[in-house]
């Protein structure tokens, strides 16, 4: 395919390139430069929009050949400020805990006066059967 595209465009007939040339620049707003195109890599490189890395897709099948991935910087300059860190996390992880456990123990009466809510919602709304849909009017 790619041979029958660069006969159309460098073929003998300089005539019908250059007509070709001006159609693409009334359409596209843009002139098409036939040694760029040669210029071109068989590859080309994107910005991968997940992780950043550098993604290589070829053209033709339109699958990704390599992927690189990003270099990610250190969270830690120096061991201390790791070990700080981690220290700091145990009391955060322990006040979570502490109020799971918490929600937990009041979880029933919870439940309890929900359930209890529903009931004295469902006594004071009379039962007006099953509602009728729609297409059972007809």
């Amino acid at each position: 395919m790619r041979a029958n595209v660069a006969k159309s465009w460098n073929g003998p007939d300089r005539r019908l390139n250059s007509e070709l040339q001006q159609l693409l620049v009334m359409a596209a707003g843009v002139a098409y430069n036939p040694r760029m195109a040669k210029l071109s890599p068989d590859f080309f490189e994107i910005s991968c929009p997940c992780c950043g890395g550098l993604l290589k897709v070829d053209p033709e099948t339109r699958a990704v050949i390599s992927h690189i991935a990003p270099v990610k910087p250190k969270t830690f300059n120096d061991f201390e400020a790791a070990a700080k860190a981690m220290r700091d996390n145990e009391g955060r992880k322990e006040s979570i805990f502490r109020q799971a456990v918490d929600a937990e123990k009041n979880k029933k009466d919870l439940l309890e006066k929900k359930f209890q809510e529903a009931v004295k919602k469902a006594k004071e709304t009379p039962d007006e059967g099953p509602r009728l849909r729609d297409f059972e009017l007809d």
